[in-house]
């Protein structure tokens, strides 16, 4: 599969959001914001900005965002292997948590107490939005045995409780067609009940060398998986075997992935560096649709 480059020096773009009025919004995970594209130009703006860092997004029905916020990851020590100048990427820390931003850029905590470094989220059917938090280590070293990973649902009515503990890195969510919760964890992908917590291995071990990051599923189940340390985003079918690989680039390192575009069928790629947003037009199937949080009366 063939990409091509929609814009390129956002360097750190993760979390990339389709939106009804045919543009992209990324986050930012240092330093935190969002930012919305033109696809057809490239052209962007950045049309939100908080301390900390923007991990990942999902839209609210009344326009705006859901946003996971990290805490703030120092990506200043990893600036001369990644290419990037270190003074456009400054460590500012915030209280990692769960923000919403409405649609005219105003930044407020739905939830702050209690988290690690919040990751990647998706909204379910019923507005319950559900939210992976890492141990706070930018995915540095997994294996270092420092902090736990868990994972997390949050309503307006109930505030937000821990469904799971104990795990090594959980990463990406999403929902699959059948409306089940998949994690990144560690090196592989697992379902999550959403009740017990209890974890079922899909892909206990993924190809290549590099564990995975957010990911996206089309309506026919197909699984589009960002893989950073193997530069590419891998399509795994609905039995969790490999299709097919899309190589970005011996540099890229590709965060986040969503399908879009007028058919719903471009993938649309965020990257860490070297800071590009691609595209990949013609897939087999359109994404899933996504619900909306419903933004309390």
């Amino acid at each position: 599969m063939r990409y091509e480059t929609v814009c390129s020096d956002v360097p750190l773009g993760e979390g990339p959001v389709w939106c009804p009025d045919g543009t992209l919004v990324i986050t930012h995970v240092a330093p935190g914001g969002l930012r919305r594209i033109d696809v057809g130009t490239g052209i962007s703006r950045v049309i939100a900005s908080m301390p900390g860092g923007a991990n990942s997004a999902q839209l609210a029905s009344d326009g705006g965002f859901v946003v996971t916020q990290n805490g703030g990851m120092d990506f200043r020590k990893f600036a001369d292997n990644l290419g990037i100048d270190a003074e456009r990427i400054p460590y500012v820390p915030a209280a990692p948590g769960l923000q919403r931003v409405t649609p005219d850029g105003e930044v407020v905590y739905l939830a702050d107490q209690g988290f690690s470094a919040p990751n990647d989220l998706i909204v379910a059917p019923d507005g319950t939005i559900y939210f992976t938090d890492p141990p706070q280590l930018g995915g540095a070293d997994i294996d270092s045995g420092i902090g736990e990973g868990r994972f997390w649902a949050y309503d307006p009515d109930g505030g937000a409780r821990q469904i799971a503990g104990g795990m090594r890195y959980d990463n990406g969510v999403a929902l699959s067609p059948e409306g089940r919760l998949l994690i990144v964890e560690g090196n592989g992908l697992a379902w999550i009940d959403p009740d017990s917590g209890e974890l079922d291995w899909w892909v206990e071990r993924l190809p290549g060398d590099s564990s995975g990051d957010g990911f996206c599923f089309d309506v026919e189940g197909q699984l589009y998986l960002a893989t950073p340390m193997d530069h590419c985003i891998r399509v795994l079918d609905r039995g969790g075997k490999q299709l097919d690989q899309i190589d970005l680039g011996a540099d890229a390192f590709p965060t986040n992935c969503c399908l879009g575009g007028s058919d719903g069928r471009t993938l649309f790629t965020t990257e860490l560096s070297p800071g590009r947003v691609c595209a990949i037009e013609g897939l087999p199937a359109a994404g899933l649709p996504l619900t909306p949080w419903p933004v309390p009366a």
